[in-house]
């Protein structure tokens, strides 16, 4: 398999719970060598998704893992390793004793416990009952657990809910790292601001449609025309005059403060210092992949 090669393969994904449609019509590839961000409000899908990729839910669709329906591979955990929540199993399981049982169902050697342990920082660990391990901890073995059979595909259903930002940071270096040893990576999240520093391609899900699909590269790339550029100035009407001249929009906010859009903060800066108009602070802030969520998302519920 080489970097880029489609290895998961989701197809009209749909659910309803009752009269109510949760899911509808939701497509998604994954691609080696990508993390992709499953992102929404809570509520939107995620999840019900997810588990019908894993064939966990009926539903409508078809998910197909290197070409092939999840229950048609022989050994599955060597296809896929699904992170939902932690590390399930019994409280009083020392943990690298758990990992051997869970290796054992899937005819995994023993060698590759602990293997996984030392890959996701655990080993110092190993003995500790699962009641025991902290919610980070707790996340970490999960993973560990996902990566027994050295699956090509990792799906990790909100992983950084309740983390602290140590566990947050060691999470997303982790993933990048899985990524560039050639996996494919699914990591629904709702806190958006992750996904940035996180994900190469977004899917935007919505009242349980996908709304938008694309590299985060364009996103924030569109985002930046958006941007705004807030400043304090003294004469802020010859300043306005200045920068309607050069197509953009001054807006006055507090005091000395305004606001501009239609142009960059270096544009702003210099229009200034060549027209002698002095600046007393200058600051430019672009949309994040939350602002640009919302605005879809809120034109998928106008439309709809």
């Amino acid at each position: 398999m080489g970097s880029g090669d489609v290895l998961v393969e989701a197809a009209g994904l749909g659910r309803s719970f009752g009269p109510k449609r949760v899911l509808d019509g939701v497509s998604l590839d994954l691609h080696a060598g990508r993390v992709t961000g499953f992102v929404g409000a809570n509520g939107a899908g995620k999840t019900t998704a997810i588990q019908l990729m894993l064939g966990l839910l009926r539903g409508d669709g078809q998910t197909l893992f290197l070409g092939r329906q999840l229950y048609e591979w022989g050994a599955p955990g060597t296809i896929v390793g699904a992170v939902l929540g932690g590390v399930a199993g019994h409280p009083s399981h020392r943990l690298r004793a758990h990992l051997r049982m869970v290796a054992a169902g899937c005819a995994v050697p023993d060698g590759r416990v602990d293997a996984v342990l030392e890959t996701v920082g655990l080993t110092d660990a190993a003995q500790r009952k699962l009641s025991e391990l902290s919610l980070g901890m707790a996340q970490r073995a999960g993973i560990a657990q996902a990566l027994l059979g050295d699956p090509p595909v990792l799906i990790l259903d909100e992983p950084v809910n309740g983390l602290d930002p140590h566990s947050i940071r060691w999470l997303r270096d982790f993933l990048r790292a899985q990524a560039a040893e050639g996996r494919a990576v699914l990591v629904s999240s709702h806190l958006l601001g992750e996904m940035e520093q996180l994900a190469d391609y977004v899917v935007v899900l919505a009242r349980g449609r996908v709304v938008a699909s694309e590299p985060m590269s364009h996103v924030l790339a569109r985002s930046a025309d958006r941007r705004v550029v807030t400043l304090e100035a003294p004469d802020l009407p010859a300043l306005a005059r200045l920068v309607a001249v050069h197509g953009g929009v001054l807006k006055p906010s507090v005091g000395l403060g305004a606001s501009v859009t239609g142009l960059d903060r270096v544009r702003v800066g210099t229009l200034a210092l060549e027209a002698g108009v002095p600046l007393y602070r200058l600051h430019e802030a672009s949309p994040s992949l939350e602002d640009f969520y919302l605005d879809i998302a809120q034109e998928e519920f106008t439309i709809s």
